[in-house]
């Protein structure tokens, strides 16, 4: 593989110019539309005298914009890296093996920093909650018994045999 041309990192460069340029029209308008309390925002005087779910809504709303205003964000690093990384003259280079992105992976993705074989894999543990380093998986043998014997008494069962003590439906037994 041979390192990128000049006309190639000028191509790839104005794709990612032009969309660093979208992505900052995106929080222009954002800014314009600065976001308020919740209650100026919804443009009522109380929250109290709405139905519940009309707040959720509103919450809802809000964390979805602020989702893809980190979104838009995070992929605003990415350019701002790989413009970098061209200007370092690191770029078209993978992190982590250290031989050239082809040209082709790179117009797909212009902000790759890794080539296809370094890229993370969909289903990598990263980014995934901390709780998970902690879970123990269940005990060895967990329903097993049930589905050998699914005749025998579980919890379903319950109700049944407490019922044949009777109910308050039933007169009462001395």
């Amino acid at each position: 593989m041979t390192r990128l041309k000049e006309s190639q990192i000028a191509t790839l460069k104005d794709k990612l110019l032009k969309e660093k340029e979208e992505i900052g029209r995106h929080f222009e308008i954002n800014d314009a539309e600065e976001q308020a309390a919740l209650t100026d925002s919804t443009g009522e005087l109380s929250s109290y005298d709405n139905h519940p779910a009309d707040m959720a809504t509103e919450t809802f709303e809000r964390e979805r914009d602020n989702a893809v205003n980190d979104a838009f964000g995070e992929r605003l690093d990415e350019i701002e890296q790989a413009l970098g990384r061209m200007k370092n003259g690191t770029y078209g280079i993978c992190e982590v093996c250290g031989k050239p992105i082809p040209y082709e992976r790179l117009e797909a993705i212009p902000s790759a920093p890794t080539c296809v074989d370094d890229a993370p894999k969909p289903g990598d543990p990263a980014g995934r909650p901390v709780e998970e380093q902690v879970m123990t998986a269940p005990p060895t043998g967990a329903g097993e018994a049930r589905q050998r014997n699914p005749g025998r008494f579980d919890d379903a069962d319950a109700w049944k045999n407490v019922e044949s003590y009777g109910s308050s439906d039933t007169p009462a037994t001395k």
